[in-house]
């Protein structure tokens, strides 16, 4: 069979972007597509033995930079920049030219430079779609003068997907640096000073990525119908472009069957941990049914140096098993909000003494945990997460209800996604964001997701839709896709 063409891809390294970068490189191999990434670091470990494959190859351009000179030393988008414009120009002019370039949307800065060279590029968004129509959503509205205890419908949105007042406080661990605050609360530009990292806008704040994608040929989201259907067409009907729901992208594994147990270290590169999964697997098969709690916050981010001891108070006091997985830099760092721009210090958290309280009942994992595995267990019911996208999406097909505790970027509108339109989980508190999350939060959150019939049903439901394996409408997205960049060079 002849090659489809070549497309190439730019990642954003880190674990979140990563994974669900090389599902797609997979699902487009498996089309008889080249598939080149673009990369600016050596990620030879991070890649799984099954892209290995004539048809996929990885080319690291930081040594195509050239040198700066005695200019300002460049930002590391305009290093990957400089390496892929000369990628690109030393290329065999003869070769076709690439039927497209799929761009992580944090990297969206270099589709300049692919179309110098005439190659349209489509912007890969690894997040779900509702983070992007609500963004827009909230800035229609215009929440500046909106009031304690105000709620607003957002046009164009499922009607249970509101803005509430409290979600105005969203961004208050995202930042390092204070800002200035407006009448109503809602913070304003900084002045003065370092100023503090760009993450998502604030609410009522332009979405930046509305402009991101407007050179952009389509879009491609990781998600799928049966999860973000109405988000989806949001996005599509926003844009004009072709909008593509090409997810969850997940192993291949965690399709095979709903009922198999997944074994992580067979699909992920192994990491270190002070449990085996046969060691994990083994305390799980001992727990009943829909009894264990998850307890996990990705390796990133995590509750405050304030709210981690309520967490570990929760747990003791509650009877019910948990696996709690702490990464060794947890606890988002105090901030000084009198001293502007200064330099937060890491923490670390670790609950010394609650094992021994806790006895058997507990399995604390202190570095890396086989989340895939034991969300697949039986004897898993319920996570509280973050809400990174891939782990919601790897809780939600599987069918766990999740406790939603976010806590920066598109954390909040997963949560959101999770708890008023799936109503597949709950808040960790009803005054979360702007509370700090306490032990009574954490115990009447567990006793919910748990036990209330209602989030256990619509999590049954939706766990039946993915019963078949990868969605249906996915594999329509990327015939879709295959349509629409087929290279008539390519012979």
């Amino acid at each position: 069979m002849s090659s489809s063409g070549e497309i190439l891809v730019v990642p954003k390294n880190g674990q979140g972007h990563l994974l669900p970068c090389f599902e797609l490189c997979k699902h487009l191999i498996s089309r008889n597509y080249h598939i080149t990434l673009l990369v600016d670091s050596d990620i030879s470990s991070s890649i799984p033995s099954v892209l290995l494959s004539p048809l996929f190859r990885v080319s690291d351009v930081s040594s195509l930079s050239p040198p700066s000179g005695s200019g300002p030393n460049p930002s590391l988008h305009q290093q990957l920049s400089r390496g892929i414009e000369a990628f690109l120009t030393q290329r065999d002019p003869s070769s076709p030219r690439p039927v497209c370039a799929v761009v992580d949307h944090i990297m969206n800065k270099n589709q300049e430079v692919f179309s110098k060279f005439g190659i349209p590029t489509v912007v890969f968004i690894t997040s779900g779609a509702c983070w992007a129509a609500v963004q827009h959503a909230v800035w229609v509205v215009r929440p500046a003068d909106m009031r304690p205890g105000e709620v607003r419908a957002l046009p164009g949105l499922p009607e249970e997907m509101v803005l509430k007042y409290s979600d105005l406080k969203q961004r208050r661990h995202w930042l390092r640096a204070p800002h200035k605050q407006g009448g109503s609360g809602v913070p304003q530009a900084h002045s003065g000073g370092p100023a503090p990292p760009r993450g998502p806008p604030f609410p009522g704040e332009p979405a930046p990525w509305v402009e991101e994608v407007k050179t952009s040929a389509a879009i491609l989201i990781n998600t799928c119908d049966d999860l973000e259907h109405p988000f989806l067409d949001y996005v599509a009907n926003l844009t004009r472009k072709p909008v593509w729901g090409v997810g969850p992208l997940l192993p291949d594994q965690y399709w095979q069957s709903t009922e198999s147990l997944l074994r992580d270290r067979e699909i992920r590169p192994k990491k270190e941990s002070n449990y085996t999964d046969d060691e994990i697997i083994g305390w799980l098969d001992q727990q009943p049914r829909r009894s264990v709690l998850y307890v996990s916050f990705g390796s990133e981010v995590g509750p405050s140096m304030e709210e981690y001891p309520e967490l570990a108070k929760a747990l003791e006091e509650s009877t019910r098993p948990f696996i709690w997985v702490i990464q060794r830099k947890a606890g988002r760092p105090v901030i000084q909000t009198g001293q502007p721009g200064s330099a937060a210090q890491d923490q670390e958290y670790f609950p010394h003494g609650l094992d021994s309280k806790v006895g058997k009942r507990g399995l604390i994992i202190h570095g890396w945990a086989p989340q895939l595995l034991i969300l697949s267990h039986p004897s898993t019911g319920g996570f509280v997460s973050h809400c990174g996208w891939n782990s919601t999406v790897e809780s939600a097909v599987r069918g766990v209800p999740l406790l939603a505790w976010p806590i920066r970027g598109d954390q909040y509108y997963n949560a959101k996604l999770v708890v008023g339109h799936l109503k597949v989980g709950a808040m960790v508190s009803e005054g979360y964001p702007a509370d700090v999350v306490t032990k009574v939060d954490i115990l009447h959150g567990i006793d919910k997701v748990l036990t209330d019939a209602e989030i256990r049903r619509q999590s049954e439901i939706l766990r039946g839709k993915f019963e078949h394996g990868f969605p249906a409408s996915s594999l329509a997205s990327f015939d879709a896709f295959v349509e629409n960049f087929t290279d008539p060079k390519a012979a």
